[in-house]
């Protein structure tokens, strides 16, 4: 199914504002946990798999292998981007505190103003393409 950019630009901002609410939820989470002797914390991935699953629409293979067979496995394959999620990840390698517990406060706070920065600017602009769609209905 083929989608127009409009449609695509907002749906795109709209899984940006989600992810960054799961992010938000997450960092609370880790905040909260803070003192409990070996907690793991938590990060949630998205961004890098969203960029390869969009790559994969611009750039093709320099060498594509031929399928004889309806039952072979293509060597490559494109993928929509709206069949990305998020996943969330425990990060078991570092350990910050004496009691097996990773969680940096410091390291915490600035995830979240990050976080809450860029939900502010998805927001700014999904208002803004609607604004857009708002002037051209106007005149």
């Amino acid at each position: 199914m083929k989608i127009n950019s409009f449609e695509r630009t907002l749906d795109m901002l709209h899984r940006g504002l989600d992810v960054n609410v799961l992010r938000r939820n997450v960092i609370a989470d880790n905040m909260a946990n803070a003192g409990t002797p070996n907690f793991k914390r938590s990060e949630v991935t998205f961004e890098s798999e969203l960029q390869r699953a969009l790559d994969t629409e611009t750039q093709r293979p320099a060498l594509e292998l031929s399928l004889t067979n309806p039952r072979h496995i293509p060597s490559w394959r494109e993928r929509d981007y709206r069949d990305v999620r998020p996943r969330r990840v425990l990060d078991y390698v570092s350990s910050s505190n004496n009691n097996g517990n990773n969680v940096d406060a410091e390291q915490e706070t600035v995830l979240a103003l990050q976080t809450q920065m860029l939900y502010t600017l998805l927001a700014q602009s999904a208002a803004f393409e609607f604004n857009q769609v708002s002037m051209v209905l106007r005149g």
